[in-house]
């Protein structure tokens, strides 16, 4: 499955493929040379000359496949068989080799040829991927030299350290590109809801702000139409300067989200950076604060107002909602769910406890209600 870093799905690691069809080219020609000089020594020189063709073809193989543009075409299952071709490559090497040129410790046959898979690996898996693959190379190695010499270690270790180095560059090129791409988005989101922003306000902001004045003004049923017009237009701007983003990692800012809950009654306080959640737990935070602003409605009166806090203490989300309401009086819970109305055991506490969270209340006849509500980051 392919992974979109931005405006098309170019791989932000096509340098290092590029890099690795060279190194391909480079060792293959050295591996020439090496069996030019060392030929004539050989116990099968045809092998050898076999074994140099089926690695001219290999390196034209590979080089085909990773010369593809999209990271789709250049298929796991591909490199995993690099790394088992070249292995297989260097284990004819007894065979051609003669027992002076092994203790004279002469090149394989593919020589330093086999480096290039575990660039291969790194740069598709990883830097896990690159040091498996230079592990598995390394083991081979020993197995065509008929024993683990210090040369066998070293070139163990050439091996894995180029994987792993490799494996990191194509990760880090690729987060990168991931940040760069969702920072484009916002980016752009941000202008379009700019221009929004700038529309609206020319046309139904400065509407619904002259109702509102004129509806003052003239009192009776007219102010209460100027109250509804008062509470549109906050909730109309709120809407066009702080909508909630949905970003490509499936995390939506709590922040915006609740912005977008204020109102002439209700008060909204947040850091000034986005505070990102999975959209999960974003919604059933929203719904739980719903809910409470829904409760001051309802008991609090319709002169009670609302204040709505958010925290982003690091390894948890803390959400408060208080309200200069006259308070719940003591048992008043309990009688409610036990009356049927589960409206805060189901629909607040329920939702919190979802989400490995803890929710808490403060109230007293005369001192109004605050809720406390406590959510980890997963």
């Amino acid at each position: 499955m392919s992974r979109r870093f931005g405006p098309t799905a170019r791989e932000p690691a096509t340098p290092l493929w590029w890099g690795t069809i060279g190194l391909r080219v480079l060792t293959l020609l050295f591996a020439l040379g090496a069996v030019i000089v060392h030929s004539d020594g050989y116990q099968r020189p045809w092998l050898a000359w076999t074994v140099l063709g089926a690695m001219a073809l290999w390196t034209i193989a590979t080089a085909l496949v990773y010369a593809r543009e999209a990271l789709r075409w250049r298929w796991r299952w591909f490199v995993l068989a690099d790394v088992v071709v070249t292995c297989a490559l260097m284990l004819t090497s007894p065979w051609i080799l003669t027992d002076a040129q092994n203790a004279a410790v002469a090149p394989l046959i593919t020589t330093v040829w086999v480096a290039g898979a575990p660039v291969a690996a790194g740069t598709r898996f990883g830097g896990v991927g690159g040091v498996a693959a230079g592990l598995v190379v390394a083991a081979a190695t020993g197995i065509a030299r008929q024993g683990f010499t210090l040369d066998v270690a070293r070139d163990g270790v050439l091996l894995v350290a180029s994987g792993l180095l490799i494996g990191m560059s194509a990760t880090t090129a690729r987060k990168s590109a991931a940040v760069l791409a969702e920072a484009l988005r916002t980016e752009v989101a941000n202008a379009e809801r700019e221009r929004l922003a700038r529309d609206i306000h020319d046309s139904v902001l400065q509407v619904l702000a002259r109702v509102r004045r004129r509806g003052a003004e003239l009192g009776g049923e007219a102010a209460e139409l100027a109250e509804l017009a008062g509470e549109q237009e906050i909730a109309l701007r709120a809407l066009v300067t702080t909508a909630p983003t949905r970003h490509s990692t499936g995390e939506t800012d709590l922040r915006a989200a609740l912005q977008l809950l204020g109102s002439s009654k209700v008060q909204v306080s947040a850091p000034a950076g986005e505070v990102n959640l999975p959209s999960r737990t974003t919604a059933e935070l929203v719904a739980v604060v719903r809910e409470a602003l829904s409760n001051v409605d309802k008991h609090a009166g319709p002169a009670a107002k609302a204040w709505v806090l958010l925290e982003d203490v690091g390894r948890e989300v803390v959400v408060t909602v208080r309200d200069d309401g006259p308070g719940i009086p003591e048992g008043r819970l309990a009688d409610a769910a036990g009356e049927g109305r589960l409206g805060v055991v189901r629909s607040m506490r329920g939702r919190v406890a979802e989400l490995g969270g803890t929710i808490s209340l403060e109230t007293a006849p005369g001192q109004g209600t605050e809720w406390e509500i406590r959510v980890p980051r997963k």
